[in-house]
């Protein structure tokens, strides 16, 4: 008879949507063998209020409470040990992040931790994104949201170095990226450019993922330059509309798709222009991923 699963769950409130994903796993299995029972995603767009506005609106307050409840009621369904609810850039910026997510605790138990840019490349690294790597090489990995673009640097299989960067797709589309953010990103992939030499980029998010598949790129998850660039050229043109019509992309998809290829594009311009990597894994896997690894060490405590 089979062992019954372990489930673990991550909450992603991020600037242009908001994620559940819940993974099981069974004793004795490693964490790449954790199996994936739930993931859902809701386009709240809580940047659009946060970076235009400065502050989440009552409406959108609602709609994340709606939202956060469900997802509890999920995690009961499926008997959840251990979970962690993580928001990001809008949160972070919005003036009342903070009050909301005490309310949202106060209403439903769920805590939320509103963690900043370093904390959230720390858990995209934790994500074991660097098993998968040439231990040799120096890689960028580049987690491009809504609201902000985490860039860490891996040297020889460790982390070397990580920064956050105020661009992201939903503040593009509201004008609220500033020159002086764009100056500060190429500066510091310059720096590390002229440090390592040609950097290979990671590239970590849906948008990512969606470009990888509409260019029909190679199976061996790497994404050519030349295909991202010629795809970007061809959507910019189009309304959102026929982006969704021509190319099946969602709604709260065929806006963000551009602004996030034209950012891998400026990062890969500056960095020597070779193909993207384009694994299957994010911020999310990463949450899941710690949690579990905090369970085997509480349970090696406790023996």
């Amino acid at each position: 008879m089979l062992e019954s699963k372990l489930n673990f769950a991550a909450i992603d409130i991020g600037s242009n949507a908001v994620r559940l994903l819940i993974k099981g796993i069974r004793p004795g299995e490693t964490v790449d063998e954790m199996t994936k029972c739930v993931l859902l995603r809701i386009p709240l767009r809580l940047g659009e209020d946060a970076f235009g506005n400065g502050r989440i609106s009552q409406e959108k307050q609602k709609r994340l409470m709606r939202t956060i409840k469900s997802f509890r009621l999920l995690m009961k369904v499926f008997d959840v040990v251990s979970y962690r609810a993580c928001a990001t850039s809008a949160m972070r910026d919005a003036s009342n992040g903070e009050r909301i997510a005490r309310k949202i605790h106060n209403k439903t138990g769920i805590r939320l931790e509103i963690i900043d840019g370093q904390q959230e490349a720390r858990i995209v690294y934790d994500s074991h994104v660097a098993d998968l790597l040439d231990r040799e090489g120096t890689y960028l990995y580049v987690d491009v949201g809504g609201g902000s673009t985490e860039i860490s640097l891996i040297a020889d299989g460790k982390l070397v170095d990580s920064h956050s960067f105020d661009i992201g797709t939903v503040r593009q589309l509201t004008g609220t990226v500033r020159p002086d953010d764009w100056q500060a990103l190429d500066r510091e992939l310059k720096v590390w450019a002229g440090r390592y030499g040609n950097l290979q980029i990671i590239g970590s998010g849906g948008n990512i993922n969606k470009l990888y598949r509409m260019a029909r790129a190679s199976h061996d998850n790497r994404l050519e330059i030349g295909r991202l660039r010629a795809l970007y050229d061809e959507l910019k043109d189009k309304t959102v509309e026929q982006r969704m019509e021509q190319y099946s992309l969602n709604g709260d998809r065929a806006d963000v798709i551009v602004p996030a290829a034209e950012i891998f594009l400026r990062i890969a311009s500056v960095t020597g222009e070779r193909p993207i990597i384009v694994p299957t894994i994010g911020i999310i896997d990463g949450i899941v991923h710690s949690l579990y690894v905090r369970h085997l060490e509480q349970e090696a405590q406790d023996l």
